[in-house]
Formats: C-alpha cells, sequence, structure tokens
C-alpha cells in the first residue's frame, strides 16, 4: 500500500511516504510556515521517490491536539487529495504518535505539547497501552495523575513531545525515576504512516476525522464573550 503521511500538529513539519520501492522522509522546522512548505515537501517526496500522487492509496494526518492552524492545514491537504484522488484518508492522535516508539520503555510514557496558557496536552501510556483521556492540564495537575497511575514510585518515567522539557521547567521539584527522551522534539510523520499501515480503514465521516482540539481556540473564546 502507497501511504502518504503528514504532521502538521507542532512547529516541527514532516512528512513520510510509503511506496512498494521504499520509505522517504522528510523533517523541517517550519515554525508558522506549514502550508508555504507543505506540498512542496510532499512534491519532493515523490520526485525522490520516483513515483507519482496518482499511485497513492491512502493518505494520513494528525487529528490532535496541537496547533489549531497546523491541524486545519493537515486535514484541509488530506481531504482535498482524497478528494482529488478518490482515495481515504484517516487521522490518528497526535500523541499516541509521540508515544509509539517508547512503547518498548518499562515505565509510563508521558508525551507533553504546550497548550499554552500554563497547561499542556498529554497522555500516558504503558506499553502500547493508553491509560489516560486526552488532557488539557496544568502541571501540578499532571503530577497527581503521574501518582494516580504509576504502579510504584519507582516505575520509570520517560517525557517526550515538544512540550517536555518546558514541563519540567514548570515543576517546583523533579519527578524521581523521570528522565526526558534526547528525541522529544521530533515531528512525528514517520511514526504516523507506521500506525496508518497497521489499522484497518473503515469509511468515516467527516465528523468523524475532524481534528480533536481540546479547547477553544482564542478566537473563538473572545468571541463567546460577546
Amino acid at each position: 500500500m502507497n501511504i502518504l503521511a503528514i504532521d502538521t500538529a507542532t512547529e516541527i513539519f514532516s512528512a513520510a511516504l510509503s511506496t512498494e520501492n521504499g520509505l522517504w522522509y522528510s523533517e523541517i522546522d517550519a515554525g508558522s510556515s506549514h502550508s508555504e512548505l507543505l506540498m512542496e515537501c510532499v512534491d519532493g517526496l515523490f520526485k525522490l521517490s520516483n513515483s507519482r500522487k496518482d499511485s497513492l492509496n491512502l493518505i494520513a494526518c494528525m487529528k490532535g491536539p496541537g496547533s489549531f492552524t497546523g491541524l486545519r492545514i493537515g486535514f484541509s491537504t488530506a481531504k482535498g487529495i482524497s478528494m482529488a484522488l478518490g482515495i481515504p484518508y484517516t487521522s490518528i492522535p497526535t500523541l499516541d504518535c509521540m508515544a509509539y516508539p517508547f512503547s518498548p520503555f518499562p515505565g509510563l510514557i508521558l508525551p507533553l505539547i504546550d497548550a499554552k496558557k500554563a497547561c499542556f496536552f498529554s497522555a500516558f501510556y504503558r506499553g502500547t497501552s493508553l491509560l489516560s483521556d486526552y488532557s488539557d492540564l496544568p502541571p501540578d495537575l499532571i503530577i497527581d495523575k503521574i501518582q494516580e497511575i504509576r504502579i510504584s514510585e519507582n516505575e520509570p518515567v520517560i517525557l517526550t513531545g515538544p512540550g517536555a522539557e518546558l514541563f519540567l521547567s514548570r515543576l517546583n521539584k523533579p519527578i524521581k525515576h523521570s528522565f526526558v527522551s534526547p528525541l522529544f522534539n521530533r515531528a512525528k510523520a514517520w511514526e504516523l504512516l507506521h500506525i496508518s499501515k497497521s489499522i484497518i480503514i473503515k469509511e468515516e465521516t467527516d465528523v468523524d476525522l475532524g481534528p480533536l482540539y481540546l479547547r477553544k481556540s482564542d478566537a473563538e473564546l473572545s468571541k463567546s464573550q460577546y
């Protein structure tokens, strides 16, 4: 199956392409330039792989949480390519993709994204199992959840995701037996691609496939005040 995966959920943008001839990957510190760089990057992957867009069988994007603008760009691109080629598109939760490479880790896996307003998007995993809801919480409540979910205070905790270092800097005291992954701030289109390969794609509605927003955007919050 030929699959294109795009990760526009954070400032680090990435795209991955799988064809019968191999795997190709590109990662860029895009800041807020996702819309300008996305199709140029995708076109580059097809050129490198010596394949055509009309050979695609599936396109995958990040479901969220993440940047409101980034997620909308990812979904609109995935849906546009899907409609143009008549192929399915799917979405995978961002935090799942961030936790995926650490599934062999013998302890808790905690991916974190800076949600602004002194909060973090997060979820807890052990192996391949999701242990909690996708949350938008301040550091002290995340610490409380660590204590609830840990098997013991000696169970190790690995922090990953672009908010990991910032999260640690907001704590009054360190978490025992915890550390930040050296790859905490990588984009995750590669993981998105591999998870998409392993799932059964079913017919889904646009509602099912919409972005996962754990809070309203600042613009929506401003409107609700009037």
